[in-house]
């Protein structure tokens, strides 16, 4: 019991302690508030502007939701269509690569220039930034499928579509599933790009506001909610994976025991 209090408090004493620094050093005269508002600050801002925190963050949260939901179906497509054709995995799989050292704050302005500032431009950068560790994580599953598994599929005399669902897709989608909580952590810095780029709502466009109205608490505020809402969404996705693949769990489960 002694060991599992200490495994649960440790983290939250780090915490503390990175915050009792950061207090002292905010409050040290070193540095301008409103250059590095003080944890006090910004949790005074957190229930103050609680109501345009909130309001803001619907908006972004439903920018991410959709966002990961597409570059989830996405991610998985492509890596099943670059896992069927030799030929389109060596042409396109290097621009994936290489499409990854694009900056982001490049390629927003454009998007927002062909859809507007709806919710299309904002999908598409989210999507942009989160579909390619779901990409590469499928595609490695794909391809590192129990050889033996094909041997015995094939001589039941099963189809290549017949091979894949049986033995390539179960061994997948947990990979996709993990690519997908990677994401999550860049997702949300992708929805913040998309509302600097072009929006009117939103925890981004939020914190585009406030620091021209010298209110840096409020928009450190903001990176609280959206720090706690990407990890709220990563437990989530742990829980989809715990439903869609119990088996992984289950067998993870078993490798930590003694």
């Amino acid at each position: 019991m002694s060991a599992r209090v200490a495994h649960r408090l440790g983290p939250l004493a780090v915490v503390l302690v990175l915050l009792g620094a950061w207090e002292l050093y905010a409050r040290s005269g070193r540095v301008d508030p409103f250059v590095l508002p003080a944890p006090s600050a910004v949790a005074s801002a957190l229930w103050h502007d609680r109501g345009l925190l909130a309001s803001n963050l619907a908006v972004t949260a439903e920018e991410v939701g959709l966002g990961i939901l597409v570059a989830l179906a996405a991610g998985f497509g492509l890596a099943v269509a670059l896992h069927f054709s030799s030929l389109l995995r060596r042409g396109v799989y290097p621009l994936l690569v290489a499409s990854q050292a694009v900056p982001i704050v490049i390629v927003a302005p454009l998007l927002v220039v062909w859809f507007g500032f709806g919710m299309l431009p904002k999908l598409a950068i989210i999507a942009l930034v989160c579909f390619f560790p779901i990409v590469v994580t499928t595609l490695d599953a794909l391809r590192a499928v129990d050889p033996d598994q094909r041997k015995l599929l094939a001589t039941l005399d099963a189809r290549r579509w017949q091979t894949f669902r049986w033995a390539e897709a179960p061994a997948a989608l947990p990979a996709a599933l993990s690519g997908a909580k990677i994401a999550v952590a860049v997702a949300v810095i992708g929805a913040v790009f998309a509302e600097y780029a072009g929006s009117s709502e939103g925890l981004g466009h939020l914190m585009l506001q406030s620091i021209p109205q010298l209110e840096t608490a409020r928009s450190y505020a903001a990176v609280v909610v959206l720090a706690v809402f990407a990890v709220l969404l990563f437990a989530l996705l742990a829980l989809a994976e715990r439903a869609l693949v119990p088996w992984v769990a289950d067998r993870t489960q078993g490798a930590r025991r003694p």
